[in-house]
């Protein structure tokens, strides 16, 4: 039979990743109703392909494989065929993921991945190419031997699917705690802070930064901790090597040298060769610690890459309606990184006599420096190659700010990378936290605004009436019930912006997301909460996550948002609620910090207490501009200069008094009153 019959049913979709399928002759459904009935129907094995839209490795198999007129036959004869977007459904990502690394040990995208027609998997993998090479089965033996096996051996396909939906399941639990089994002072200690230090030293590099060998990614939670863990203890080699790392990746090819902003992972030790796919939430993330390393140390560099990376989130992923864009493909005119390479004699045409010096700067190569031409990084700093030539700084500084102004306005003229236009609500929200950071380490006003403006436009399109919130948003329309990274983000976001405002509005708004949270959200058995609302019932099972990737465990931030909301509102329950979480993972946070940063940095906060800051009186903003820019890691901050009720730590501190005072307090029992960011560092300090 032909794949021509067939419709594809891809075209009205609003994922650029499906819509980049939807002309392939496979007959591929989106992941709904009308596939899965057709699978009962036909009794015929589900094929689900995952992916996203920046993935260089997705695009190959397409290429090779999903525009074979052969290879399409093949599937639509035997299979149900699914296109999945990863960042549309992570919920069916988690589940799958999960099953192909039970079943070959490992994983990644694209991921393909059968299942009986009860949705169950039994079988997959993820790259898989057109003949049989890498030690890799061909794609077309892999679908006749699984037609074969589905067909003569199917009460052992059957079991085999039963026996991964138990592991799947079992995962759930894996290396939790059970609530009371660790107790809450062992758990909570100062040593075991230390030991989070050393184990997260134990694995950097203390040549080029980072942590691990390559690939390397940039692991910013750590990162944080370390600048933490300086602070606090003041201890040089966590400062050490927290600056060392962000140093390496803004001199590295991961970096973006001429149009800022950050790509996903370097795939060497030197951060030199990037794996160019630019990601909404690296940069967000990226934002975040730099804000904080700007605070900890004055750096001005800092304060830069923030401004460009910045720059380029606004140009590149901001949309005309004030939501972000996801991300930025690897390839261009289907080769990785074309968009961001060049040739020596490129630059030296460009450049003429300022060439020499810009290439010896930048690395560039006649024979390339990466397969075959020039990927733009800085193996030694600027400074000391000012020191090298004998020139100031300053003056070999602008020399190298024309060369990369006229490189990007030559590079502007190429074909550029293809955008993924679809926006979500966690990512979103994490870049809001990421503005209001930068915001409040440089004072940059326009970061507020795109931060102010990007919550007007999520609370606009995906808050629905019922106090629910959609995932994702493109082109007018607003799809899937938010899940739990999308909620706990954005209750984090709305913290953030009250943090650098001081509108008490923001507070009550992530009141309300988190009562929602814990009525869809909560496991009644165990402490965490369910990546899947309760109303979702098109998942085959409900996952909890607790890792810390690449982006936040959303019951990690969770933890962080029930804290803080605990002691805005006095609820003692939600406090009790994120001890027995983290008393849940118990051990783990220090045994593995760098699967879980985001706990460690909570039991890091836990330890050293929270700093309750009041900001009351009619300079309040100006007084909550000034304590915002300093670095005070584990704080909570509120300001109002009229009197607001409801707010515990804010009642009872007005005054006739025209001088504003800062309360400096820690659980509601508050040292005397000063004036100054001055007085409050001093107290800080005793």
């Amino acid at each position: 039979m032909s794949s021509a019959k067939f419709t594809n049913r891809l075209a009205s979709e609003t994922s650029p990743y499906l819509l980049q399928h939807a002309h392939n002759p496979v007959d591929w459904y989106a992941w709904g109703d009308e596939a899965l009935q057709r699978a009962k129907a036909e009794d015929k094995p589900i094929l689900v392909s995952i992916g996203y839209s920046a993935c260089h490795w997705c695009h190959v198999m397409e290429k090779e494989s999903f525009e074979n007129e052969a290879t399409a036959e093949i599937m639509n004869r035997y299979f149900i065929n699914i296109k999945i977007d990863r960042e549309e459904r992570p919920d069916l990502d988690h589940i799958y993921m999960d099953a192909v690394q039970a079943i070959s040990g490992s994983g990644g995208w694209p991921l393909n991945v059968f299942l009986t027609p009860e949705r169950k998997p039994f079988y997959g993998g993820t790259y898989f190419p057109p003949v049989t090479a890498y030690n890799r089965m061909s794609w077309p033996d892999t679908l006749h031997a699984v037609h074969k096996a589905y067909t003569e051996r199917k009460s052992e396909i059957e079991a085999q699917a039963e026996n991964l939906i138990e592991h799947i399941n079992n995962a759930n639990s894996f290396g939790l705690a059970k609530p009371g089994e660790v107790k809450k002072d062992t758990l909570f200690s100062k040593e075991n802070l230390e030991t989070i230090a050393q184990n997260i030293l134990k694995s950097v590099d203390t040549k080029w930064g980072g942590f691990g060998r390559a690939p390397k990614f940039p692991q910013t939670f750590a990162i944080q901790y370390l600048l933490r863990d300086y602070h606090f203890n003041k201890r040089e080699a966590s400062l050490t090597q927290a600056l060392l790392s962000l140093d390496k990746m803004i001199q590295g090819g991961i970096y973006d040298q001429l149009g800022g902003g950050f790509a996903r992972y370097s795939t060497d030790e030197k951060w030199l060769a990037p794996h160019f796919e630019k990601m909404l939430y690296d940069n967000a993330l990226l934002i975040s610690v730099l804000s904080e390393a700007y605070q900890l140390t004055g750096n001005k560099s800092y304060a830069t890459v923030i401004k460009e990376t910045v720059e380029f989130v606004k140009e590149e992923l901001l949309s005309p309606e004030g939501g972000f864009y996801s991300a930025l493909d690897a390839d261009s005119e289907g080769v990785e990184g074309k968009y961001y390479v060049w040739s020596k004699d490129q630059i030296d045409e460009l450049l003429g006599k300022d060439a020499d010096i810009f290439c010896s700067v930048y690395d560039i190569k006649k024979g390339g420096n990466w397969e075959h031409t020039n990927i733009l990084w800085l193996p030694q700093t600027i400074k000391d190659w000012a020191q090298k030539l004998e020139v100031k700084e300053e003056i070999l500084e602008e020399t190298l700010t024309a060369g990369r102004q006229k490189l990007l306005h030559e590079r502007k003229k190429r074909i550029r990378p293809l955008l993924d236009d679809k926006i979500l609500l966690s990512w979103n929200a994490l870049m809001i936290t990421a503005l209001c950071k930068a915001y409040a380490a440089t004072t940059e006003e326009e970061y507020l605004q795109m931060a102010e403006q990007n919550v007007i436009f999520l609370e606009h399109n995906l808050a629905q009436q019922d106090g629910s919130w959609r995932h994702t948003w493109k082109a007018g329309q607003a799809k899937y019930p938010a899940f739990l990274d999308d909620c706990a983000y954005l209750i984090q976001a709305y913290i953030h912006l009250q943090e650098v405002t001081g509108n008490s509005g923001y507070l009550l708004a992530a009141k309300k997301i988190t009562e929602k949270v814990i009525e869809d959200f909560a496991d009644k058995e165990s402490a965490f909460f369910w990546f899947t609302a309760n109303t979702q019932t098109d998942v085959i099972v409900r996952k909890k996550e607790v890792y810390d990737g690449a982006v936040p465990s959303g019951n990690a931030v969770m933890v962080q948002n029930l804290i803080y909301l605990s002691i805005v509102f006095d609820i003692r329950l939600w406090e009790s609620k994120a001890i027995e979480m983290i008393e849940s993972l118990g051990m783990a946070i220090v045994r593995y910090p760098t699967s879980f940063g985001i706990w460690a940095l909570q039991l890091q906060t836990f330890v050293m207490g929270i700093n309750e800051i009041a900001i009351v009186g009619v300079e309040s903003n100006t007084l909550l501009k000034k304590l915002n820019k300093l670095y005070i890691p584990a704080k909570l901050i509120q300001s109002s200069a009229k009197e607001v009720l409801g707010f515990p730590l804010l009642e009872g501190k007005f005054t006739d008094s025209v001088e504003t005072f800062i309360y400096l307090c820690r659980n509601y029992a508050c040292a005397r009153p000063v004036t100054s960011a001055e007085d409050l560092v001093l107290l800080l300090k005793n």
